[in-house]
């Protein structure tokens, strides 16, 4: 039995990844600079904005007087810890591109429509199990900058721990899109087991029983990890 370890992977992207565009403009170049221990450090979180969360705010398509178009789907899975113990009270936000593939941003370059019912942001909080459910439409693929392919189906997340500074981003895709092994964001990670680790595996079992009778959504189910071995890729 071999006592050597077997080495930890780093499962994040560098801040500076070429094939990743934007990098090249908002990866630091310079040394950080270094907070001094104060409030931002002890704040108590999960940091709900003057808003409080509430029990709906995870339900993307009942935010406007009509339906959204598109795919609905079941978005359901835990936040871990690298025991696989479940963390509760942390705070999700996800924000997304609508079923043609736009943000409503004005950063946005509009080559798509926007749909008047739906805005594409939700948020929640993982229950004393870390659970967390969120209902909206799978976002299509869409042009990336000027020269590149066509960025695969995702959502953006932001995971708010105990403190103003414990925060979190990554990105889920979904298993079966052949756009995800040519996309420059998820191939900036550079372990291969750390890109599966961003990938939302459909759930054939509990898609007939999504709840509220709702049998037009698909589900699907994507935990994120904290730390450890198995941990979920996060961006700089």
């Amino acid at each position: 039995m071999s006592l050597v370890s077997t080495p930890v992977v780093d499962a994040n992207p560098p801040y500076f990844f070429p094939d990743y565009v934007i990098t090249t403009k908002r990866s630091p170049r310079r040394r950080l600079v270094e907070l001094p221990h104060g409030w931002f450090h002890t704040m108590p979180g999960p940091v709900f904005g003057q808003i409080a969360v509430r029990a709906t705010d995870n339900d993307l398509t009942i935010q406007h007087p009509g339906a959204p178009q598109g795919q609905r789907i079941h978005l359901t899975g835990r936040v871990l810890d690298s025991d696989g113990r479940g963390v509760p009270n942390t705070l999700i936000e996800i924000w997304q591109a609508n079923a043609a593939g736009r943000y409503v941003d004005p950063a946005d370059p509009g080559f798509m429509p926007l749909d008047p019912n739906f805005t594409g942001a939700g948020r929640c909080i993982t229950d004393n199990d870390g659970n967390y459910r969120f209902v909206t439409i799978r976002p299509a693929a869409y042009a990336g900058p000027k020269g590149t392919m066509f960025r695969p189906s995702h959502i953006h997340f932001s995971l708010f721990g105990r403190g103003l500074s414990e925060r979190l981003i990554t990105q889920c895709y979904f298993d079966g899109d052949p756009l995800i092994d040519h996309d420059p964001i998820i191939n900036a990670v550079p372990d291969p087991d750390g890109r599966r680790r961003l990938v939302a595996t459909f759930d054939h079992e509990t898609t007939p029983l999504t709840s509220g009778g709702d049998t037009s959504a698909l589900a699907y189910t994507w935990d994120i990890v904290l730390r450890g071995r198995g941990v979920t890729p996060m961006e700089g």
